[in-house]
């Protein structure tokens, strides 16, 4: 069985500019939901407004036998951050941000987490001469490596996404989050890999995969799927089915045995029915994958005739015989 958890926020009420899905639980109601969901020992919980108690989170934990696969650090949400946090041309307003994020590392050392991860969504720009760009990514790597050589015991995971709160964020790649780390130089940090956000940044997902497995860093995945326009977080296979085979297809090669995270929304569909599709089609995959020739897939791959890669496509992962 995969490890699987989810991002816990989507257990609750959750909305988009016009609606608001289900209904309000506290954490232990979450908590206690996610043990009735199929196939998850998990959770993602974000510091520090869903959680700021170390004490009462462990007992928690403990209680509901939940390992925490990341704590996902916010550092959009306050009103100071609204014009970016980490690249604010206010230096206190910066050390606000890298403040929060060594808070993260202390609450998750505290509740036994491995790792924090931080998606720097207010950091980023709109419009031809807002920024200036060489600034901006200078204040990224002295804030993010002076977070992320602080406690180096809690690795600090970057996740990357092409817009959202910014009309275009900074770190939006695979590649440019490789550049950053590359910059910082702190073999204690990662990339968080969204399959969504590769997936609408016009990225093919697998790929990144595979730029991040051949790097010195680590990456930490969230599963999900969208249209390609937008970062709607349907359940996986919804739309991109056959590059989420491959995008599994290569976790498995690298020998990937971190958590696959459950970054799903839920809205118009059942709570538990939908991270339990998450879990079902992400397992069936990942054990059909060991039941394939791999060995003639790779060389069918390698021979450069897609029609006959096609063929065992069809066969092997479609079905169709």
């Amino acid at each position: 069985m995969l490890k699987l958890a989810v991002i816990t926020g989507f257990l609750s009420r959750t909305k988009d500019r016009f609606h608001e899905y289900n209904e309000p639980i506290d954490l232990e109601g979450k908590f206690s939901l996610l043990n009735q969901i199929d196939g998850y020992s998990g959770v993602e919980i974000v510091y520090p407004y869903e959680v700021n108690d170390a004490k009462a989170t462990r007992s928690l934990l403990d209680k509901y036998n939940l390992g925490v696969a990341a704590i996902n650090v916010n550092v959009k949400s306050e009103p100071e951050f609204r014009n970016g946090g980490l690249t604010s041309n206010d230096e206190r307003i910066r050390a606000k941000a890298v403040g929060l994020i060594k808070s993260a590392k202390d609450f998750a050392a505290a509740v036994g987490a491995d790792k924090v991860t931080c998606c720097p969504l207010g950091d980023g720009y709109e419009f031809a001469f807002q920024y200036d760009y060489a600034r901006a990514w200078k204040y990224l790597v002295e804030g993010f490596g002076e977070a992320g050589t602080y406690r180096p015991e809690i690795p600090l995971y970057i996740e990357y996404k092409p817009s959202e709160t910014r009309g275009r964020c900074f770190i939006d790649s695979a590649a440019k989050t490789l550049c950053l780390l590359n910059d910082i130089k702190c073999p204690q940090m990662g990339v968080t890999l969204d399959f969504g956000h590769s997936m609408y940044g016009n990225e093919n997902p697998a790929e990144a995969v595979t730029l991040l497995a051949e790097s010195p860093y680590k990456y930490y995945i969230h599963i999900n799927d969208n249209d390609g326009k937008w970062d709607w977080d349907y359940f996986c296979g919804t739309k991109h089915y056959l590059e989420y085979v491959e995008f599994l297809y290569y976790l498995k090669k690298y020998g990937y045995e971190d958590y696959l995270t459950s970054d799903t929304s839920p809205t118009r569909w059942d709570i538990r029915g939908t991270f339990e599709a998450n879990s079902r089609l992400s397992n069936k995959i990942w054990h059909h994958l060991d039941q394939i020739n791999c060995e003639e897939f790779a060389r069918l791959m390698d021979h450069g005739d897609y029609l006959e890669t096609w063929k065992f496509i069809e066969s092997n992962l479609f079905g169709l015989t």
